[in-house]
């Protein structure tokens, strides 16, 4: 008699391959809309795809419910979705990092959002090559962190 396989999803796991695997990935560098009338690609060819980098892992493994092209949007769909703040970081955790001047001439600041993978390291798009990089989880002690997420599905 063949009996089925038990399989239990390990979902942090499972996370932390996606996001490794990613490193050097163009998949998250477009994304087109139609804005007001016009055809635009809103992540600007990688420039601001750290938030559909990090939606796409989340929702590939259910973890949110929906796609976002920026920082604001993931964490709406994370606290909808079961995630709450934490204060020290953990492995498979989402980082939030404060908001900086993307266009001095235009104002405007974009937040920034990625994983942490421990070792004081996360993976998170670089607008500088267009798809997600890992670098130190502080940017080297320039840029502040100013929300970690957990989710009670990574404790695996």
């Amino acid at each position: 008699m063949n009996k089925e396989p038990i399989v239990i999803p390990l979902i942090r796991e499972s996370l932390l391959a996606f996001v490794k695997n990613s490193i050097g990935s163009n998949s998250f560098r477009n994304f087109y809309a139609e804005v007001n009338g016009e055809r635009r690609d809103i992540l600007e060819d990688g420039t601001k795809s750290c938030a559909a980098f990090t939606s796409a892992v989340l929702l590939q493994l259910e973890l949110i419910k929906n796609p976002h092209a920026t920082v604001g949007g993931i964490v709406r769909d994370m606290e909808a979705s079961g995630w709450t703040k934490i204060d020290e970081p953990k492995v498979g955790c989402v980082l939030v990092w404060e908001p900086i001047e993307f266009d001095k001439e235009l104002q405007i600041h974009i937040q920034h959002s990625g994983f942490y993978i421990g070792d004081d390291q996360a993976i998170s798009n670089s607008y500088e090559e267009r798809s997600p990089q890992i670098h130190h989880w502080t940017y080297d002690n320039t840029r502040e962190i100013t929300a970690m997420y957990w989710h009670d599905r990574l404790n695996d």
